[in-house]
């Protein structure tokens, strides 16, 4: 079986010993016997303070709903929020209560899952405050191979998209950090734990390992690879299965007549991927109690799937057959519109740009990360 970083612990115990420590975290921060690492860590060494991203440490908050500073329950030990509404950001008073700052959170390889940001924020406030920065990494599910989609760009940065990865960027959470400190020149004290026995072109069934759900719209392995492409639809008036047994895997509204898009999804012949008509009532965010008509998307060749390509040839399709579609408008005067968010970019909104070009300005942005991410191995 494939050990994670928080596995292998002991190789640090001699960072952590008589040190001050807070750690990032959240349910999915466990070792392969499921113990939490904030159990281990406060039995262990001195855990001084907790932080916690979006959904709270113990899983407890609901996509996008705010987290205010509390005393956890289990432990004692105070959290301190770093998914509030004036910043997500370690500040000095958070740090003056520890000595260094660890991270253990499954990550699933996309761009847009906040998790990642987080913990590149926390790494450049450690940097700026000379503390120092420990990843216990975690394997990438969707291997750390295969690049997809295009790369961020500067003008559209925001909480889903803060630094120009691409949308799958085939690198673990510690090889992002190590990328952003070169790349950014922060030279923060940085200690990468390190996997076992992961190689990189395992997926994550290969690993021997339990799926945790990192979130609850991350029910399933299969989930977190079609999420590069299906995430797309939170910037859309369709549901992307919120509020379902399937989120991320059934896509619909109740303008959509579903026989008519699975017929035209599957003439496309997407590698990997087949579509069936579904009819569905989503009980909570877009088209609550409403039925909507859609697909479920069914993963055939884990290999073989391409999510992203998968996920705009659907926003293209649907937005061909159904007049009704919309994209979202911004969520606040004067910001850009959601899905400009998740794209990085403003080309899904470009009606002059086709499919065929979209996709092959993807396929070489793409080629370019994956040769620029290579040095940044450490597996």
């Amino acid at each position: 079986m494939v050990r994670n970083g928080i596995d292998n612990i002991e190789s640090s115990a001699h960072l952590l010993r008589g040190k001050r420590l807070g750690l990032i975290t959240s349910p999915s921060g466990l070792t392969q016997d499921f113990i939490s690492s904030i159990e281990i860590l406060r039995n262990r060494f001195h855990l001084a303070a907790l932080f916690s991203p979006e959904h709270g440490v113990r899983g407890d908050r609901d996509a996008g709903e705010l987290v205010d500073t509390y005393v956890d329950s289990v432990t004692g030990v105070t959290v301190y929020s770093l998914y509030r509404k004036d910043s997500n950001r370690l500040t000095s008073e958070m740090l003056d209560q520890v000595d260094m700052v660890l991270y253990d959170i499954q990550d699933v390889g996309s761009r847009y899952y906040t998790f990642i940001y987080t913990m590149l924020y926390a790494l450049e406030d450690c940097a700026k405050a000379g503390k120092p920065f420990v990843v216990f990494d975690r394997v990438n599910p969707l291997d750390g191979v295969k690049v997809e989609g295009n790369v961020q760009k500067p003008g559209y940065l925001s909480f889903v998209g803060n630094y120009p990865l691409a949308v799958r960027y085939g690198l673990t959470a510690g090889e992002v950090a190590t990328m952003a400190n070169e790349e950014m020149g922060w030279n923060a004290d940085l200690h990468v734990v390190r996997c076992d026995g992961w190689e990189r072109g395992m997926l994550f069934p290969d690993t021997g390992r339990k799926w945790v759900h990192p979130s609850m719209g991350i029910p399933r392995f299969e989930t977190a690879l079609l999420y590069p492409g299906t995430c797309l639809f939170e910037g859309t008036n369709l549901s992307e299965g919120r509020g379902t047994t399937f989120p991320f895997e059934m896509i619909g509204a109740p303008y959509v007549d579903p026989e008519r898009l699975a017929d035209a999804m599957n003439h496309h012949a997407l590698s990997g991927v087949r579509f069936r008509p579904v009819y569905f009532k989503p009980t909570a965010s877009k088209h609550q109690g409403e039925r909507c008509g859609g697909v479920q998307l069914y993963v055939n060749d884990v290999r073989a799937v391409m999510p992203v390509e998968t996920g705009v040839t659907l926003l293209d399709t649907i937005r061909q057959m159904f007049e009704e579609f919309a994209f979202l408008p911004p969520m606040k005067e004067g910001a850009r519109p959601f899905i400009d968010l998740l794209c990085g970019d403003r080309l899904y909104r470009d009606e002059s740009l086709e499919l065929p070009a979209l996709l092959e300005q993807f396929r070489e942005e793409s080629q370019a990360f994956a040769e620029r991410k290579g040095r940044y191995h450490l597996y």
